[in-house]
């Protein structure tokens, strides 16, 4: 991918002419249109197509996958994709703990995957060359026991924000929770 910046352009093409004229000189005509590498649109979906891509999803779900097809509205056809679950160490007080624990990650079968575009928080390129070693601070584990673990933390993390949500309510205020982005 190349590196596209907008240094260099001149200062006669970063500023506009407004019909102005300075003692019978011509107004300027000037282009300030970005290179259209850099527009974020559907259409940079080209430039990942047969990619190894991970997607991030607006549910807190992370799928890995070969970007096959997309279409205008960014809706992403997946190949070989599985979702990868992660159950993050336990945050302690003492420090030094938790550099020396590791979290754990678990790789599920998806086969195929469409998602719609409306859903897609994020999605990036992987690095091949880095593809087959574990994420920095995590290890491998059985599907059954990393579903397990964030199962169990997703539902203290609800009831710990409904009882916030109480206590918030006894002193007048009222939650937002309108959030469709969970994380």
């Amino acid at each position: 991918m190349e590196n596209l910046r907008l240094e260099g352009l001149s200062p006669i093409a970063s500023t506009r002419s407004y019909g102005t004229q300075i003692l019978g000189s011509l107004p300027q005509q000037t282009n300030t249109q970005l290179p259209p590498q850099m527009f974020t649109t559907a259409a940079q979906l080209l430039d990942m197509t047969d990619k190894k891509l991970m997607v991030a999803l607006r549910d807190g779900r992370k799928l890995i996958g070969t970007l096959r097809s997309w279409d205008q509205y960014a809706n992403l056809v997946l190949q070989s994709t599985v979702e990868r679950v992660f159950v993050p160490p336990l945050m302690s007080s003492n420090s030094s703990s938790l550099s020396q624990q590791q979290g754990l990650y678990a790789d599920i079968p998806r086969g195929v995957f469409l998602v719609r575009g409306e859903n897609v928080l994020l999605l990036g390129e992987i690095d091949l060359d880095k593809d087959d070693d574990a994420p920095s601070g995590y290890e491998i584990a059985d599907i059954e026991v990393v579903q397990k673990i964030a199962n169990e933390r997703k539902i203290k993390r609800a009831q710990k924000e409904h009882s916030r949500m109480i206590k918030s309510r006894k002193l007048g205020l009222e939650g937002d929770n309108g959030g469709e982005t969970l994380y």
